[in-house]
C-alpha cells in the first residue's frame, strides 16, 4: 500500500542550509525573515552538531503579517542587527511565510538602510515549502556572488565551494591545497566560526573570527577557476563561469582513492601546479590502509543515507575497499546521483539499490531485505540502526549524539583513511570472532 505520509526523513528546510552559507563569511548575520521558530530550529541544530552557539536573527512574523505583509519587521530586524552588531553583511533568507505572502525582500532591504552605507544585505529566496538545505545552501552561495562579486585583475587563486561539510573536511581541502601551493579562495568557510576556539584571557567576539572575507567573495570573479566540491552546490560556480568565464568544474566530493585523485588532477590542471610527493605518499597510505582491513571488510554489506554527493562518493569508496553496498539512499533528489551510483554498480559488479526523495522508514524496510552489517549516516539513523542491529558510522549534518564528528575529516586521502579506520573498528567492535573470518 502507498504510503501517504513522510516518516523520519533525514532532511532539512532551505533556510538552514542558507544560515550555514552565511555563517561561513567573516562579518554576516544570516537574518530569517519568518516566525520565531524558522531560526529556533536551526539554531538549535547547529548548537547540537557544532557545539557552538549562532548569531541568528530573525525578523519574528506573527499571524498578522499574513494580513499587512513583514515589512515592518524585517525593516526593524535590520535596524537592530546593525546597532547591536554591525556586520559587514547581513544574509536574509526568506520562509514560507515571507514568500506565501509575498514581500519584495530586495526593495525592503534597500529602503531599510542608507544610501552610503557600506554594510551589504544579502537576500536569497529560501522557501521551506520547496527544496532541502542543500537547496537554500546553493541559493544563498549563488545570492552571495551575484551581490558581490567584480570583475577585475587576474587573481591566480582557485575558487573552492565546500557546500555542507564538516569544519574538519574544510582544513584537511586547505592543507592539500597548501602542499600543492596553490592559492584559494573558499565559498563559504565554516572551518573557524564554527568550531572557534577559546583564546586566553577568554574574550569572544560579538561575531566569530574566521569565514571568507567579503572582499574574497568580491575578487572569486578573478580567479583560474571554481571546483565545487559538492554538486548539489554548483549554481554560484555556473553563474561564475557564465558571468565572468571562470572555468567551473563540477566533480565528485573527494572520498577515497579515484574521487580524491580526480580531485589533485583538477586542481593541477586549473593552476598548473605540479602534484608534490607528500600527496602521492599520503595516497599510498590510503591503499596500504585499505590493504591492512580487507580481510576485515571484504563483502561486508553496507547501506548509507545522507546528502547525495557524500553518500554517492561514500559508496564508490565502499566498493573501492571490497565491501558490498547494498543501499543508497538521499532524501535531496539530485540529477547525478543515481547515475554515479549505477556507475559503480557496472564497474565493481555490485547490486546498490537506490532509494532517493525518500524518507529512513523506506531506508530500513529495504535494508532488512537487502541485508546490512553496517550503517553510515547521521544521527537520524540511530533508530534504523538499532532496530536492524547493526552499528551506525556517523557523518554529515547532524550528529548529535557524538561529540567532535564535526572536527575530522572523511575528505582527501587521509579523511578517507580516518572513515575506513572508523568502519573497519565498528565491524571489529560489533559482535566480531576473530577466530571467524567474513567469507
Amino acid at each position: 500500500m502507498a504510503r501517504s505520509v513522510t516518516i523520519n526523513p533525514p532532511k532539512m528546510c532551505q533556510p538552514m542550509g542558507a544560515i550555514l552559507a552565511y555563517m561561513g563569511v567573516h562579518g554576516c548575520v544570516p537574518l530569517v525573515h519568518g516566525s520565531q521558530g524558522c531560526s529556533t530550529y536551526p539554531r538549535y541544530n547547529i548548537a547540537r552538531h557544532f557545539r557552538e552557539s549562532a548569531e541568528v536573527a530573525v525578523s519574528s512574523l506573527a499571524e498578522d503579517a499574513a494580513v499587512y505583509g513583514g515589512a515592518r519587521n524585517l525593516t526593524e530586524a535590520i535596524k537592530n542587527v546593525k546597532s547591536r552588531l554591525d556586520p559587514a553583511l547581513i544574509g536574509i533568507c526568506t520562509t514560507c511565510m515571507s514568500e506565501t505572502i509575498g514581500d519584495d525582500v530586495k526593495l525592503i532591504s534597500k529602503k531599510a538602510i542608507a544610501p552610503n552605507d557600506t554594510m551589504r544585505i544579502i537576500p536569497a529566496s529560501t522557501p521551506s515549502y520547496v527544496g532541502t538545505h542543500l537547496t537554500g545552501y546553493d541559493n544563498a552561495m549563488r545570492a552571495l556572488v551575484e551581490t558581490l562579486a567584480l570583475k577585475g585583475e587576474p587573481n591566480n587563486k582557485i575558487n573552492i565551494i565546500t557546500g555542507i561539510i564538516n569544519p574538519g573536511d574544510i582544513r584537511e581541502i586547505k592543507n592539500m591545497l597548501r602542499i600543492m601551493n596553490v592559492r584559494n579562495i573558499f565559498l563559504s568557510d565554516i572551518s573557524e566560526t564554527l568550531d572557534t576556539p577559546i583564546m586566553p584571557g577568554g574574550h569572544r567576539p560579538l561575531l566569530p573570527d574566521g569565514g571568507t572575507e567579503p572582499s574574497d567573495i568580491i575578487d572569486s570573479a578573478n580567479s583560474l577557476g571554481t571546483i565545487a566540491i559538492c554538486r548539489t552546490a554548483g549554481s554560484a560556480a555556473t553563474y561564475l563561469q557564465n558571468k565572468f568565464k571562470v572555468s567551473a568544474l563540477l566533480a565528485p566530493a573527494p572520498i577515497g582513492v579515484a574521487n580524491t585523485d580526480k580531485f589533485v588532477r583538477n586542481i593541477s590542471m586549473l593552476s598548473g601546479a605540479l602534484i608534490p610527493d607528500e600527496i602521492k605518499k599520503d595516497r599510498g597510505r590510503l591503499i596500504d590502509c585499505m590493504v591492512d582491513v580487507h580481510h576485515y571488510m571484504y563483502g561486508r554489506k553496507v547501506a548509507i543515507f545522507g546528502d547525495p554527493d557524500l553518500v554517492s562518493a561514500i559508496v564508490r569508496f565502499c566498493a573501492e575497499a571490497g565491501m558490498n553496498p547494498t543501499v543508497a539512499m538521499t532524501a535531496t533528489k539530485h540529477k547525478d546521483f543515481a547515475p554515479d551510483i549505477k556507475a559503480v554498480n557496472t564497474e565493481y559488479k555490485t547490486d546498490t539499490q537506490i532509494l532517493e526523495g525518500t524518507d529512513l522508514y523506506e531506508f530500513q524496510k529495504v535494508v532488512e531485505t537487502q541485508g546490512a552489517e553496517l550503517i553510515l549516516g547521521n544521527s537520524k539513523g540511530k533508530d534504523v540502526a538499532d532496530d536492524v542491529g547493526v552499528p551506525l558510522v556517523r557523518f554529515g549534518f547532524p550528529v548529535y549524539d557524538r561529540v567532535g564528528v564535526y572536527r575530522y575529516s572523511i575528505m582527501g586521502y587521509n579523511g578517507s583513511i580516518y572513515l575506513l579506520d572508523l568502519m573497519t573498528n565498528a565491524i571489529l567492535g560489533h559482535n566480531y570472532d576473530p577466530d571467524k573470518l567474513h567469507q
